[in-house]
């Protein structure tokens, strides 16, 4: 037979109906309480009806519990009312029931030690007879000092233990609240008394004096112009969950985990913008993969699509349980460029991101990535996630500090951009001219790591430094223009399709760069829907630490990005996981949005404030050496073994990279190298679909 099971909100609200009755039923027996009653009822005559507005049940009831603890018994039904509206301890049931006896115990003897008789309405003791033979025996033994201190040290403890709060926090609340109270006072008073008309023009002044304020900041700050073109407000009224409604899911988490065997208490709650996180203390000796495998079993118990289980949050014991809100709220990316934390950040490469789990806006420094690899589904904000990253870069920057290469296959998501004046060359959309533009980045970057080398500078940043304090001093290259290098970022929408079309080369260049272009000022930003182990490789992730992951498809494809779980259970729209250089944390992100028409506002508006000066050798053909300088057939003839490497590649027949590469005992790159340049001599034929080369001379021709 199949048992039937109540839902864990059913039974909670009916227990919170339950509470409330009693309470009700209790506070109204005391109230009307006449020892009249009680008298009328000893005598045996039920004829008479009582005053008491329960009947006779009330009567007695209220005389008993009046009998045993005095007037503490109001604390009861008032305590039966509030705890079915909020939730007044977090401690287990036993322990706070405990505490709920010693503290009505401790009431009633103070109030058998402090209140007359002759000022007590009833028959009875003030603390009841429990309260009567706690003091009278106190009295005997302590005398009234000391067992005056330790009834104040049994109030106290007991408060403490049952409310969760020190008795500092007590006074400074008490404090606080009598402090509003004086303040909504004269507020009110002045309010009363004062011209309507003079406060509404001083109230105006007043806000346009910060208004000004915050504008000449922002205008001296940088070029902040762009910003003014986006939406700040969210578009739907976000109402956040009422603090009733936490505590009730909070119950309702403790209850499943309960039914699934696991005993766990709720000590805190972070409420979002997306999700709110509970954080969990587990019982001693709990296994956090206990609870980490009940995930999908918890999201079909609570009726929520996904539950994210944080194993560790750094700085706490506890484990985090994320549950996706009702309603949530739209970042605007607008919101997150106007914060302190991006309007304050010193750094020419700040990248707004979106806000965390607790609604502070997270910004970030590309340069201390130094490369950054976003993965994610379709659909699940990855594209949106770029634009705001550019945005906020070139919203910070100048086109002389900042130059961007875009690579878009898609030909759909970057092309807006074309012709914005920060762009080095239009929008790259054929994979060849992508990888001779990485190659040009290469060539770039050898030919800054000369000029620092000359200027005696580590990075760049100290390079135009020195630049702007020192530039007839510089012993530099005379034909070197003594100019400040801007930094250089690298887009690409679809690494996965670079990868396809051109091969490993892109993953060599990509890894070159990453490995040494960080002091160069030169950095990545690879996105990619298709976090599979052939795109996102061994080499790859090794250069590139800093990662974002997007809601993906299985957890094989998280643990791929990410190297641990959890970007499967994501929400989608934005939702993302930002992996920090440096820790193997995942922090939660929920990403800005922006529309099409901002983006198109704010590229119109860049097109008419400069035009854009393009670079025709970026997207050209690069041959390039060893060392990242530009070489062609007259450098790679002068490699010593060129003629060595042609002999040999003649008398075997065999024109395989490897083969070269193993008679001659050199690295891959070189023999690849060489290989080339017998193809352009003329030696060679141009590679065929599997690979395979033909020799085109003969022994005696060579």
């Amino acid at each position: 037979m199949e048992r039937f099971y109540f839902k864990f909100a059913s039974v909670l609200e009916a227990r919170r109906i339950i509470k409330l009755v009693i309470g009700f039923s209790l506070l109204f027996a005391f109230v009307s309480f006449e020892s009249s009653d009680i008298i009328q009822l000893n005598g045996g005559s039920l004829q008479t009806p009582v005053a008491n507005w329960e009947g006779i049940v009330g009567a007695n009831i209220a005389n008993w519990i009046f009998f045993l603890i005095g007037i503490t018994a109001f604390i009861i039904p008032t305590h039966l009312i509030l705890s079915s509206f909020i939730e007044l301890s977090s401690t287990s049931y036993m322990i706070r029931s405990a505490l709920q006896v010693s503290f009505i115990i401790c009431l009633s003897t103070i109030f058998s030690l402090t209140i007359p008789l002759e000022n007590y309405p009833w028959d009875y003791n003030p603390g009841g007879i429990i309260g009567l033979f706690i003091a009278w025996y106190g009295l005997q033994f302590f005398g009234m000092l000391g067992f005056s201190l330790i009834i104040f040290c049994c109030l106290s403890c007991t408060t403490i233990l049952y409310f969760d709060r020190s008795l500092i926090q007590f006074i400074v609340g008490f404090q606080n609240l009598i402090k509003l109270i004086i303040i909504n006072f004269l507020t009110s008073s002045q309010r009363l008394f004062s011209p309507v008309k003079s406060r509404i023009k001083q109230k105006k002044v007043v806000k346009r004096i910060k208004e000004n304020k915050e504008s000449e900041k922002n205008n001296n700050n940088g070029t902040y112009s762009e910003i003014k073109l986006l939406n700040s407000q969210s578009s739907d009224s976000h109402s956040a969950p009422s603090n009733t409604q936490l505590k009730s899911r909070a119950n309702e988490i403790e209850g499943h985990l309960i039914d699934f065997g696991i005993k766990v208490t709720v000590v805190a709650i972070r409420p979002g913008p997306i999700v709110t996180r509970f954080e969990l203390q587990p019982e001693a000796g709990m296994k956090v993969s206990r609870i980490t495998s009940l995930s999908k079993d918890l999201a079909r118990s609570l009726s929520v699509t996904s539950v994210r289980i944080v194993e560790v949050i750094p700085g706490k014991s506890v484990v985090g349980l994320e549950l996706p809100n009702a309603k949530r709220e739209v970042v605007k990316l607008g919101e997150v460029l106007n914060s302190r934390s991006y309007l304050n950040s010193h750094s020419i490469l700040s990248v707004a991101l979106g806000k965390d789990i607790a609604g502070h806006p997270v910004v970030v420094d590309l340069t201390r990535m130094p490369h950054l690899l976003v993965a994610g589904t379709t659909g699940s904000g990855k594209s949106v996630g770029l634009n705001t990253m550019i945005l906020s870069l070139i919203s910070k920057s100048a086109p002389e500090q900042l130059r961007l290469i875009m690579i878009d296959p898609k030909m759909l998501e970057l092309a807006v951009y074309d012709g914005i004046p920060h762009l080095l060359t239009p929008v790259v959309t054929d994979m060849k001219d992508a990888s001779n533009a990485l190659k040009w980045c290469v060539m770039e970057m050898e030919r800054r790591y000369h000029l620092m080398a000359k200027a005696g500078v580590r990075n760049i940043a100290n390079y135009n430094a020195k630049l702007e304090s020192q530039k007839k001093q510089m012993n530099l290259l005379d034909d070197v223009a003594l100019k400040p290098l801007p930094y250089i970022v690298v887009i690409a929408d679809e690494y996965a399709d670079l990868m396809m079309v051109v091969g490993k080369k892109v993953e060599q260049l990509i890894a070159r760069i990453a490995q040494k272009a960080r002091a160069a000022g030169i950095h990545l930003v690879l996105a990619t829907q298709r976090p599979s182990v052939d795109v996102v490789t061994g080499l790859i992730k090794a250069n590139i630490p800093t990662r974002i992951a997007f809601q993906v498809s299985s957890r094989i494809d998280s643990r791929t990005v990410l190297d641990q779980g959890g970007a499967e259970q994501l929400l989608g729209h934005g939702d993302m996981l930002y992996l920090p250089p440096g820790t193997s944390v995942p922090i939660r992100v929920h990403g800005a949005f922006v529309e099409d028409d901002e983006v198109h506002k704010v590229v119109k508006h860049l097109k008419s404030k400069q035009k854009v000066e393009y670079i025709d050798d970026v997207t050209q053909h690069h041959e390039l050496t060893q060392t990242g300088q530009p070489g062609g057939h007259d450098d790679a003839e002068k490699d010593a073994l060129y003629d060595q490497a042609v002999q040999i590649v003649i008398e075997s027949g065999k024109t395989s990279i490897s083969y070269l590469q193993r008679r001659l005992r050199i690295g891959y790159n070189r023999s690849a190298v060489l290989i080339e340049q017998m193809e352009k001599s003329g030696i060679l034929s141009a590679p065929e679909q599997n690979g395979t080369r033909t020799l085109l001379v003969k022994n005696s021709q060579a």
